[in-house]
């Protein structure tokens, strides 16, 4: 028979109908009222009752749980609303013999309404002049729950509750009602969050599963649903305690328990142990980043309500060594520290730490904060200028102690920051010298670099200004924007978008697991190549000498005016890494540079990340088409076998102006090629 049908057979007078009518016109005749007038009033309040297949169930939902890539939890979204459902099989007997022994002792017997209790009900209520006994059923408060908003406390509501009761007992098991009914019933609220399911409430009021409740545990539990509030332990503990002990008489009562056991029961304590479990979040930076990621992907009622099992990128010894590298390097007074690590074939972050604690400030210094990156831009202004063929073997500069260029509007633009003579694109980059950067951002064109910064993972609002050459942002970057950057160069010139999660398990077995894409290609491999190249020389003989590890790596230093902010960041094929050191209040100046605040920092931590496989740079597919470049900028320079250059002068564009005003300096700026030649390996005098 369908529900339809079934239906129609209950409004037409079937046995459960016939039952409603029969015990609610009882119920009339005690109070006086005519049996005939009684039943064609509950007749037309049945008729009036919703089918429940015709009706959504209130969304029961589930907290949404977070895990690491090695399937370790990190801790629950946070809701208001605290719900964990849990299989029958996994609620002990005692928990459901106490449930029903308190709330439905005919449950297995009745289908859907326990008529005599009714009765029973009535006429207690009716003697002692107000409502001193209820008589609904499991079935009836799970159709209340699931179906009816605000339900109140009318006869009105009892005849439809029964009507629904008596529908969904037919549609489903007593079982699957058992189950369901425990799973959604209120047992308290603590600390603002109101626990839903006996799973819920076994880990707020307990501590521990559900299913390792003992006979006490579960008798209070038991007792719960009706009156959670006047019955919470932490709140009420006698009045908790005198709701427990007549959830155990019941039990005895009813044959679930002994007498000797009841005596024994009775007499404990309510062992109750706060539990944390659904607050608790461990690497709370890096769980926020990903809520908020989720809540873009998905909205905020399912991330905090959707039972969602979400697997993310964090791999754990990464994210420990990250937090050791920072305690161990990280010694600067009043200033902070930020990592981020990328997987730069994939663009998920593996790794995201901070020397803040979360409990002193939610702000995410590594994801959020926006600072000026310094020298670390000057990358994208060399990856523009490769992408358009210019050779940095072949492309060479004056590099004096200062210079004075002028902007597309004509105004000066006063930079310091070299030694004097000329200096390859190469050597320029390894030792980070200002004025043949800023040269290059002329020739390069500042839309272009901005634009190529912009492809390869910078997000956050670039002006198109020549001063952004040097770093000079009016917005800053964040160091997670400048690992995913730099993980582009890493993977060859293919970007992906940064992501900290893997895939997302919905209740229903359907699981959202984003294919890593090919990803974008914003340069060619021989592009990225070169620049990789190039920028082994930070590492091998620039402002990071000494700090390499032991593998192929490339990399670049960055400090700003006043050495307010310390960066470096640097990668191997596999392993992009930021690392940024500085006062997140403020631009106070610290006692160095990238060199020695971060890159310490940097090179402990790619140690554990980065040296296995200890591979090379792979030899590109499509070679960059090079050719040394030739502007009014560029400087007439030949260099012997020996290395030795021989300087022909500069043009009159290029010609130093005395001022020591820069847009941003870097620990590398006075590079002096009286006392060093280009390449030695020395570190270069820092700037004045």
């Amino acid at each position: 028979m369908s529900q339809r049908a079934r239906r129609r057979q209950r409004q037409a007078g079937g046995s459960v109908g016939k039952k409603v009518l029969a015990v609610f016109g009882a119920i009339f005749a005690l109070i006086g009222i005519a049996a005939a007038s009684a039943a064609l009033w509950v007749q037309d309040i049945r008729a009036s009752a919703p089918s429940i297949d015709t009706l959504k169930p209130a969304e029961s939902g589930a907290n949404s749980e977070v895990f690491a890539a090695n399937g370790s939890s990190l801790g629950y979204v946070d809701s208001d609303i605290i719900r964990d459902p849990v299989d029958l099989d996994e609620i002990p007997k005692r928990l459901l013999s106490a449930t029903i022994a308190i709330e439905d002792e005919n449950f297995y017997e009745h289908d859907g309404v326990d008529y005599s209790a009714i009765v029973r009900a009535a006429v207690e209520n009716i003697e002692a002049g107000e409502v001193k006994q209820g008589a609904s059923t499991i079935t009836q408060q799970l159709v209340r729950n699931l179906y009816i908003d605000d339900p109140e406390d009318t006869v009105e509501r009892k005849i439809i509750e029964a009507e629904m009761a008596g529908e969904y007992e037919e549609d489903y098991s007593k079982d699957q009602i058992l189950e369901e009914y425990l799973n959604t019933a209120t047992y308290g609220t603590n600390d603002g969050n109101t626990a839903i399911g006996v799973e819920a409430a076994s880990q707020v009021f307990f501590n521990k599963h559900v299913s390792d409740l003992n006979l006490d545990e579960a008798a209070l539990l038991a007792g719960l649903p009706q009156a959670p509030t006047t019955y919470n332990p932490f709140l009420n503990p006698d009045g908790a305690t005198n709701r427990r002990n007549q959830v155990l008489k019941a039990m005895l009562e009813q044959g679930y328990i002994s007498e000797r056991t009841h005596e024994k029961a009775i007499k404990d304590g309510l062992g109750l142990e706060r539990g944390y479990r659904y607050e608790t979040r461990e690497e709370q930076y890096f769980f926020d980043f990903v809520q908020q990621e989720l809540i873009d992907r998905y909205g905020v009622t399912t991330v905090r309500d959707g039972g969602l099992k979400v697997y993310t990128t964090l791999d754990r010894n990464l994210q420990a060594a990250a937090q050791q590298a920072i305690a161990d390097q990280h010694t600067t007074p009043g200033a902070s520290a930020a990592l981020v690590s990328t997987n730069a074939d994939t663009g998920e972050v593996l790794a995201m730490a901070s020397s803040e604690a979360y409990e002193d400030s939610e702000f995410n210094l590594a994801a959020q904060g926006l600072r000026q990156p310094g020298s670390a831009f000057k990358p994208f202004v060399l990856t523009a200028a490769v992408n358009q063929g210019m050779d940095p073997d072949a492309t060479y500069y004056s590099a004096p102690s200062s210079i004075t260029l002028y902007t597309e509007f004509g105004e000066a633009w006063p930079v310091s920051g070299g030694g004097g003579g000329t200096m390859s694109l190469r050597d320029a980059t390894a030792n980070s010298v200002n004025t043949v950067f800023a040269q290059l951002a002329q020739d390069v064109g500042p839309e272009n670099f901005t634009e190529m910064a912009k492809k390869m993972g910078i997000e956050t609002k670039l002006g198109g200004y020549l001063a952004e050459a040097l770093g000079g942002l009016t917005h800053g970057v964040s160091t997670l924007e400048m690992s995913n950057a730099y993980a582009t160069l890493a993977n060859g010139g293919v970007h992906h978008n940064p992501t900290a999660i893997r895939k997302v398990e919905f209740p229903d077995g359907e699981v959202d697991e984003p294919e890593h894409p090919e990803g974008e290609r914003v340069i060619t491999d021989g592009v990225a190549y070169t620049v990789a190249d190039v920028m082994k020389g930070t590492l091998e003989s620039g402002t990071a000498a000494g700090m390499g590890i032991g593998c192929p790596a490339s990399g670049k230093t960055g400090t700003t005016e006043e050495q307010a902010d310390a960066w470096f960041v640097g990668y191997t094929p596999h392993v992009s890494t930021a690392v940024w050191v500085g006062n997140p209040d403020s631009r106070v100046p610290m006692p160095g540079y990238g060199a020695d605040l971060a890159a310490p920092i940097w090179q402990q931590y790619m140690n554990t990340a980065a040296t296995s496989p200890c591979d090379d740079f792979p030899a590109p597919e499509n070679p960059a088409d090079l050719s040394g470049y030739s502007s009014d900028s560029t400087a007439s320079t030949s260099y012997d076998s020996s290395g030795t250059s021989t300087d022909y002068g500069t043009t009159d564009s290029t010609a130093a102006a005395p001022t020591t005003d820069s847009t941003a300096t870097d620990d590398t700026g006075g590079y002096d090629p009286d006392l060093y030649a280009p390449g030695a390996g020395q570190e270069p005098l820092a700037t004045p």
